[in-house]
């Protein structure tokens, strides 16, 4: 019998002072057994920083139908395909093709994930923004991962703040293109 996936629940308070966004989310994460503490608190990350109207996570971390998280508008037209990790320049030019917006959030070093897509057809490569945190950030808020969490988010000046279950730690947001 295959193991199922485990539930993570996150009391989101966000505070985006960049985009003027300030909300009070619960979010309940399903986190596949290949995945990874690390994956799973990126595309955690990544759902908050993109956070708008129509945000949802998308597919599992083995799906190719979408990204780990996708922004629609109200009729359904998806407008955002954002990645976490390390996609293959197939799956951004998939994605490239199919929203307006494409952006992969990475917790590994930015400098290997985008030489994965050197001399790819990527559509629209150069529109493609890869986003990086500080080395070790994502690792160390990692190790403080629970079933039940309390976080918050805090964004300014392109600088991530983060509480969550009691510790903090900072980190820019680097953005780098894919081509």
């Amino acid at each position: 019998m295959a193991i199922g996936a485990t539930i993570h629940t996150f009391e989101v308070q966000l505070a985006d002072v960049d985009r003027s966004v300030y909300e009070g989310i619960t979010l309940r994460v399903a986190r596949h057994p290949s995945e990874t503490d690390a994956y799973m608190l990126t595309r955690v990350l990544a759902y908050c920083l993109e956070f708008e109207e129509g945000i949802a996570f998308g597919g599992t971390v083995s799906s190719t139908e979408e990204p780990a998280v996708v922004v629609r508008d109200l009729t359904g037209r998806l407008t955002a395909w954002i990645e976490v990790g390390a996609p293959d320049a197939a799956r951004l030019h998939t994605g490239s093709m199919q929203s307006a917006r494409t952006v992969v959030y990475t917790h590994r070093d930015p400098a290997k994930v985008a030489a994965l897509w050197e001399g790819k057809r990527i559509h629209r490569g150069s529109d493609v923004v890869l986003y990086s945190f500080d080395p070790g950030f994502i690792d160390a808020a990692a190790a403080k991962l629970e079933r039940r969490n309390a976080m918050t988010v805090s964004i300014t000046e392109r600088r991530l703040y983060l509480e969550l279950n009691g510790a903090t730690w900072d980190s820019a947001i680097h953005e780098a293109r894919a081509q």
